[in-house]
């Protein structure tokens, strides 16, 4: 086999394998949510570790001990309508972004999300062939020693299968809630190797508050 049929095969398998463990994390959440969060973390442990398509760098995979995961903090879940943008709100209605192996993939504004004590958060909606919600984020610790990953982490990206909703289908006519627990946020692959090229948080995924759930980026994953 040829090595980009390998490479491409690889990352089929990585996202399947991510399908696979969301929706595990789904059945669990609704008996313990601190069980499902286990399950991921060490599911996402052995995948950094073990799979073909990690992201690590082979310097960071030979010392692996762990992705750096807070304990679970049910203060950090919520369940949220996506309410509509008016027509006088300033924030942009999309935004292209160019990947190096997808070509330009555009992104339309769904709505926003409205966090208690966190602020608001753009849902945005992948307009090419897949579809599917995208929700980044970006906190106050963003870029801090020891905080988390300077250019945001991913709560929703639906096209890879990381959503908590039981139904990650969203209806038109009578929308439903969506579930942004931040305990699940998690760093993108570009965090770990530069080769990979990832949407980040836009202007409206960016709040001023410390999120200090989910995974962190000490700058080193040893």
């Amino acid at each position: 086999m040829n090595a980009r049929a390998d490479t491409a095969l690889q990352t089929a398998d990585w996202r399947m394998r991510v399908f696979s463990i969301y929706e595990e994390v789904r059945r669990l959440r609704t008996v313990d949510a601190a069980e499902a969060h286990e399950f991921w973390r060490e599911s996402r442990d052995d995948l950094f570790r073990l799979h073909p398509a990690s992201p690590l760098l082979a310097e960071d995979l030979a010392g692996f001990a762990g992705l750096p995961i807070a304990p679970y903090d049910p203060a950090w879940s919520f369940e949220v309508s996506i309410e509509e943008v008016g027509d006088d709100d300033p924030r942009p209605r999309g935004f292209e972004f160019a990947t190096g192996t997808d070509g330009v993939v555009p992104f339309e504004l769904l709505g926003l999300a409205r966090i208690e004590g966190v602020g608001t958060l753009d849902v945005w909606r992948l307009a090419s062939y897949g579809g599917g919600l995208f929700v980044p984020v970006k906190d106050a610790l963003a870029g801090t020693p020891g905080g988390t990953y300077g250019g945001g982490r991913y709560l929703v990206d639906t096209i890879k299968g990381a959503s908590l909703n039981s139904s990650p289908m969203l209806g038109i006519e009578t929308p439903q809630t969506l579930v942004l627990d931040f305990n699940f946020a998690y760093n993108p692959s570009c965090a770990y190797d530069p080769a990979w090229a990832c949407p980040l948080a836009q202007p409206g995924n960016r709040v001023t508050v410390e999120i200090p759930v989910g995974e962190s980026y000490p700058g080193s994953v040893h």
